[in-house]
């Protein structure tokens, strides 16, 4: 299992106290310090069902944004954007050991993929 995430994000602090408490072996990066591939933010924005389900439209990064930078549709321009932005992508990223990806922490979610289901 591998987070991606912010270290002083409270819900990436959740996640990590919750894997922690349940023994779960997992990697943490944080993607300012190693930022994610533009092949992979399309690969994970794929498997999430767009990339309106990997970047948090509600964060104040995104509010910052102008216009212009929020009417991105291709590939190239959101890996742009998160390149230049990486705190738009949504906290923490998660991609499962089956290589199924997920944003936001949620016990019974963590729970239920650990099990297998």
């Amino acid at each position: 299992m591998h987070l991606y995430g912010l270290k002083n994000c409270s819900t990436c602090k959740k996640a990590i106290n919750w894997l922690d408490g349940h023994a779960v072996e997992y990697v943490f990066t944080d993607y300012r310090e190693v930022p994610l591939a533009a092949s992979d933010l399309v690969r994970y924005a794929q498997h999430l069902g767009g990339w309106e389900k990997l970047v948090n439209r509600a964060s104040p990064t995104w509010r910052k944004l102008d216009a212009a930078e929020q009417a991105a549709v291709s590939d190239e321009q959101w890996t742009s954007l998160i390149a230049r932005n990486p705190t738009l992508v949504r906290r923490p990223l998660t991609v499962y050991a089956d290589g199924s990806v997920s944003t936001g922490f949620n016990e019974a979610r963590f729970a239920k993929k650990l099990q297998g289901e």
